[in-house]
């Protein structure tokens, strides 16, 4: 393989990759048949949830129409430990700090210092050895499971109207890393059934 055109394209695309920032990203789609129990809410919704390592932050931004009801609270749940369960609120109660009340559509952006008692649910803070970094590290631990979920509660639906589990987004790298190794493995496939 010395001097492979193809393990020099391999090896500049992978060093020459820019450096990420130690974020994470999460997104769900909101519906109210992902609610426990499920309903028959015509309204949806996003929820995108990016969590910064290294300014310990955690930015939430959501878009959501046609609730039937509106809007009282919406936060975060974790951890469930049945898939499509429920868990507590483990953000702050009880709602988001600025989000929207009493609409049926809307769109909120905001981003949380992650280092505050005030970030939680200080009930999820005394779940999580009654520190501030051992909650931190439980919510990461759930968003990275999938066993975490933004709800958007209502007045028709008190125990939320649309709700979307929170999955990672593999970062652009992992994705060109994985591409130049499958096409590295298949030149060596094709350069072995030509000696053989």
């Amino acid at each position: 393989m010395k001097n492979s055109p193809l393990a020099a394209g391999f090896l500049f695309a992978a060093v020459s990759m820019p450096a990420a920032a130690h974020e994470s990203v999460y997104t769900a789609v909101l519906s109210g048949s992902a609610e426990a129990p499920p309903n028959s809410s015509p309204a949806i919704g996003t929820a995108t949830v990016t969590m910064d390592m290294d300014l310990v932050t955690m930015r939430v931004q959501e878009t959501f129409s046609e609730l039937l009801g509106n809007t009282t609270a919406s936060h975060i749940h974790c951890c469930t430990t049945a898939p499509a369960g429920t868990a507590g609120v483990a953000t702050t109660v009880p709602t988001f700090t600025g989000f929207p009340s009493g609409v049926t559509s809307g769109v909120y952006d905001h981003t949380f210092d992650m280092t505050l008692l005030s970030s939680y649910n200080p009930a999820f803070i005394s779940n999580n050895g009654n520190t501030v970094s051992g909650a931190f590290n439980a919510l990461v631990a759930g968003l990275d499971s999938g066993s975490s979920y933004v709800n958007i509660h209502s007045t028709v639906f008190q125990g939320g109207e649309i709700r979307g589990f929170l999955t990672l987004v593999p970062e652009p790298e992992s994705y060109a890393m994985l591409l130049g190794g499958l096409g590295l493995l298949g030149s060596l496939a094709r350069r072995k059934n030509k000696s053989t």
